[in-house]
């Protein structure tokens, strides 16, 4: 971009009280999260299930039943960039409604399945509709930079909400209607959800790119070659494939002590809810008293332990559930604390470049982690899984354990409108001298300021002068 047409922008002060949520943000984060969070229960609630229900299926092994469960992994990897990049250029809700067209395609083939073979290419179905790039950036355009954090993490909320109540439905629908049952139910979600994106959630004023949500394509080099990054990338990635590979077997184990299939869901739902209690103190000490790196690091360790426990001593109906709530603990504990140590990591206006790159990671490894898990089961045993995901944890432990701490900084986005003013340089200079100003990027093209700040330093009322001192109007 020329430095004339950059020259051509200002920053515009956005009065405190502009950061309430407008009609059409309500609309839109709430229509959003809720078709996010019933695709992603459609796809969770198939994990407590799968690995029991399968043994009626034509050609089910540990093998495929493993490749079933991880299957969708495999296409969300693949397709997440490329729906993302093209709903850049036809629309979001166009991209998203075909998504979900596929999703329901990918249900039905399932429900209706007789075979491994006919599950396996459901779920992949399934995963192929991969949007939920284009949901983040359709959230994105439908909401301010000032509320856009909030709407993120509600996004991020309802994910957690959505495994959670997985893990109960899943297996109390199965019980009654059987693995078809659960499909057939996750296909009636996802036409809920058209209806949810067609008639809730409003047209977007813009099409925009956006870098905190978005990839960017000049970034990805560089991204990829950050080796703290890096860390993050293949941490998300052993979280998940270490989950995957454990539904393989944590359904027989628990029949294994007694609880039959039916029974299972109260099982998890006690389990998830003290998991949730438990999770919570230490996510405080990690973000409010900054010892992200301690929690991580004694995190990894718990499960790397946890997992050589399932698979020496988890026998004992108290002890399996024990061992249950301390792997769930972890994993909670993991999926809250990674997405905001990539956020605190990420260079400014590269989150969205660092978060794709860490999601397509998580996929590939819902997909490797089917495969390992049925591959140990089948050849080894179940205790195997346990065994084998716990080697791979003491590698993600030892992968982890020299890196440095991260800074605990967050991102700030600031507007910018179009007038005549200060070169981008001296524009950028003025944030990055205010104290706890730790990174900036101005974007003139996307009319928007990337800060990465401390806010234990930052000079707020310095931080609002500049602001001040620049703008000429104030809106929303």
């Amino acid at each position: 971009m020329s430095r004339r047409f950059a020259n051509r922008f200002h920053l515009y002060a956005i009065p405190l009280m502009s950061s309430r949520l407008l009609a059409t943000e309500r609309r839109a984060i709430t229509g959003l999260a809720g078709l996010y969070a019933t695709r992603m229960l459609g796809l969770f609630m198939v994990l407590p299930v799968l690995a029991l229900y399968a043994e009626d299926l034509a050609g089910a092994t540990p093998l495929l039943v493993g490749l079933a469960l991880g299957a969708y992994g495999l296409t969300q990897a693949v397709l997440q960039i490329p729906f993302g990049l093209l709903s850049d250029r036809i629309g979001r809700k166009v991209v998203i409604a075909g998504g979900l067209v596929l999703f329901i395609v990918g249900s039905l083939v399932a429900a209706q399945a007789t075979t491994i073979g006919e599950i396996i290419v459901g779920r992949c179905l399934q995963g192929s509709g991969a949007v939920a790039g284009a949901i983040m950036a359709l959230l994105a355009d439908q909401t301010r930079e000032q509320v856009r954090t909030a709407a993120m993490a509600t996004i991020g909320l309802s994910i957690g909400v959505a495994f959670a109540i997985a893990m109960v439905v899943g297996p109390l629908i199965a019980s009654s209607f059987g693995l078809s049952g659960v499909f057939w139910f996750t296909a009636v979600l996802a036409i809920l959800s058209l209806v949810v994106l067609w008639r809730l959630v409003p047209a977007a004023p813009r099409r925009a790119q956006h870098r905190d949500v978005g990839l960017d394509r000049s970034q990805l080099r560089s991204t990829l070659t950050r080796s703290d990054l890096l860390r993050l990338d293949f941490s998300i990635f052993s979280l998940h494939l270490i989950l995957m590979a454990a539904f393989v077997a944590l359904p027989f184990r628990l029949v294994d002590v007694g609880i039959e299939a039916e029974h299972q869901g109260w099982v998890y739902l006690a389990v998830m809810g003290m998991a949730f209690v438990f999770m919570v103190p230490l996510v405080i000490v990690a973000e409010k008293y900054r010892r992200m790196k301690v929690t991580f690091l004694g995190t990894v360790a718990a499960m790397t332990l946890v997992l050589l426990l399932l698979g020496e001593l988890g026998h004992q109906r108290w002890v399996l559930i024990g061992l249950l709530l301390a792997f769930f603990v972890a994993f909670n504990l993991l999926e809250a604390t990674l997405p905001s140590m990539i956020s605190k990591l990420a260079p400014a206006g590269a989150k969205g470049t660092a978060m794709g790159i860490y999601s397509t990671s998580q996929f590939l490894g819902a997909f490797l982690g089917g495969v390992l898990g049925g591959a140990l089961a089948q050849r080894f045993g179940y205790d195997a899984v346990f065994l084998g995901t716990a080697l791979l944890a003491a590698v993600w432990l030892m992968v982890i354990w020299g890196m440095p701490a991260p800074r605990h900084l967050s991102s700030e986005v600031v507007a910018l409108e179009e007038q005549e003013g200060d070169a981008l340089d001296t524009l950028m200079a003025r944030f990055a001298s205010v104290a706890g100003v730790e990174d900036v990027l101005v974007v003139p093209e996307e009319r928007v300021a990337y800060l990465k700040v401390d806010r234990q330093r930052l000079d707020a009322d310095a931080l609002a002068r500049v602001a001040g001192s620049r703008h000429t109007h104030r809106g929303a």
